[in-house]
């Protein structure tokens, strides 16, 4: 039996493991034991372990890789270990899987969901792209394995400006799903004829204006770090016209880019504060980039209900147990995988670190 079919790997660790009132896997600290275990079933699985900048900070530090999802999508592209372990939510594994089909990939709890992903269905658009059945199709890399089955490019908030600028000027674009992102994308490239689908991830909804221009206000010489999925990314803009912020202060980053500007402010060896806009796991990166600067979430309480249920626990039984894989149908990977390998085709990404 090869360590790829391995369904069963024995684990002291094991036995611990419990469920909270949630579901959620539980009973496992992330300490030096766990992460020797993990390594060692990972080893044993010819495993390599992905996270999102968004996991927790053990998950984050146990990872091979950690970074945003257009950079891990290409570490699944062209990893040689027989076994993905995706620390993310299932739109990423499955993200994964599209590209690696003949690779066995995992997720270390299959009930992780996005409620992004969710605000959109195949048969959604389906009804959309009659409508505009001209239109390129432009998806979030945020979606279900249907929808990117369904879209002519996908993209991520990394290079969501760089995938719209190679469609041609004249030619219609749907944008889906998410409504900020959509937006910031028609702003920088200037485009009329690009229509958004209304969707949203409720974390990123959540960090709205009001809150951003209260924290900026109280803060007026910090740097403004802000994802486009966010709420305020308008109002920050505005709030920079206005010059309530200077607008060299203003930076609307992918998570990565978040990074490669911390790096940078952690290499001049800045003592500032920056504001963040976006899901607060990203703090622990940000922190070990630049430990001198002082990095402060616009909301504290921004945090991924899904993302969160990559527990250390999770990642064991995971491990262990072969579970939870990705299964997907051969026609949805075949009509699938286009839309992903032109998006990580396209722009410049900060690697997975």
């Amino acid at each position: 039996m090869t360590a790829h079919t391995l369904d069963h790997l024995d684990s002291p660790l094991l036995s611990q493991i419990t469920t909270n009132a949630a579901g959620t896997y539980t009973g496992i600290v992330g300490d030096a034991t766990w992460a020797a275990e993990v390594r060692r079933l990972a080893d044993a699985r010819d495993a390599v372990l992905l996270a999102h900048n968004y996991e927790l900070p053990e998950i984050q530090d146990i990872a091979d890789y950690t970074g945003d999802s257009l950079a891990l999508s290409r570490v699944a592209a062209n990893d040689p270990h027989s076994t993905i372990v995706f620390c993310g939510v299932h739109f990423m594994a499955e993200t994964a899987k599209i590209l690696s089909p003949e690779k066995r990939v995992l997720i270390p709890d299959a009930r992780a969901g996005c409620s992004l992903a969710s605000s959109i269905t195949a048969a959604e658009l389906a009804a959309w792209k009659a409508e505009y059945p001209d239109a390129t199709v432009v998806s979030y890399v945020n979606t279900t394995a249907e929808v990117k089955a369904m879209t002519d490019i996908c993209c991520t908030s990394s290079n969501a400006v760089d995938v719209v600028q190679s469609i041609p000027a004249d030619q219609e674009v749907l944008f889906c799903p998410d409504q900020f992102l959509g937006a910031h994308v028609k702003r920088k490239t200037g485009r009329n004829n690009i229509h958004i689908w209304m969707g949203e991830c409720h974390i990123h909804a959540d960090i709205n204006g009001d809150v951003l221009a209260e924290t900026a206000c109280q803060h007026p010489d910090s740097d403004l770090y802000i994802h486009p999925e966010c709420g305020c990314t308008t109002s920050a803009l505005y709030l920079a016209q206005e010059g309530v912020v200077p607008q060299e202060q203003v930076k609307i980053l992918s998570t990565g880019g978040m990074l490669e500007e911390a790096e940078e402010a952690g290499a001049c060896g800045d003592h500032g504060e920056v504001l963040v806009a976006t899901e607060v796991g990203m703090l622990h990166q940000l922190k070990a980039v630049a430990p001198n600067v002082t990095f402060t979430p616009i909301n504290p309480h921004a945090a991924c209900p899904f993302m969160k249920m990559i527990t250390p626990a999770a990642l064991l039984r995971c491990l262990a147990l072969g579970k939870d894989e990705i299964d997907l149908d051969p026609d949805t990977i075949a009509a699938a995988y286009r839309p992903v390998d032109r998006m990580i085709s396209i722009g410049n990404s900060p690697a997975a670190r």
